[in-house]
């Protein structure tokens, strides 16, 4: 039976901690919707806490939240949304694994999901949001990518997937 496990260390210095925490380790074999629902759960959360510094910053509390349907609708899609996203990342660099051309079509996803999210964020700054939009929601879609990048790299050669990947497509 596999066990998921978030790992901590009480000897290191408090940012080390922090990342010890956030590393998801999975004994055993890779499990995409395990690994990947861990990681979307981790994600969610640091989005979650980086929109609400952005508001309480700027005095106004859990505005963002209000605007997109209050707290708990606004959570509950954003864990939803996060832990989807997650399990489809996670499947994808396991696949890319097998099959090394998969990795240009997970960056190709990902800077396309980043395009998105900028135009998801002029819609939202002209919908209550204002210039805040664009700290809260699209700086909130570029930390949760980085945390993604960073996590899934801990796990996975996702470097040699894509320099893989690319030297296959040259040799075509």
């Amino acid at each position: 039976m596999r066990r998921l496990a978030l790992g901590t260390r009480t000897d290191l210095p408090v940012p080390s901690r922090l990342w010890d925490i956030v590393a998801v380790r999975l004994s055993g074999s890779h499990d995409a919707l395990r690994e990947g629902t861990a990681l979307g759960i981790v994600l969610a959360t640091g989005i979650w806490v980086w929109l609400a510094a952005v508001d309480a910053l700027a005095g106004q509390p859990f505005h963002t939240f209000s605007v997109l349907g209050g707290i708990t609708a606004f959570t509950i899609v954003h864990y939803l949304l996060n832990i989807a996203y997650g399990v489809v990342v996670v499947s994808a660099v396991h696949g890319a694994t097998r099959e090394p051309s998969l990795a240009i079509a997970v960056v190709f996803g990902v800077v396309t999901l980043e395009i998105a999210f900028a135009m998801v964020t002029v819609l939202l700054s002209n919908l209550g949001l204002g210039a805040r939009a664009w700290v809260g929601i699209f700086g909130g879609s570029l930390i949760g990518t980085g945390l993604c990048l960073f996590l899934l790299s801990r796990r996975h050669s996702l470097v040699a997937l894509v320099r893989e990947a690319d030297s296959q497509h040259a040799a075509r």
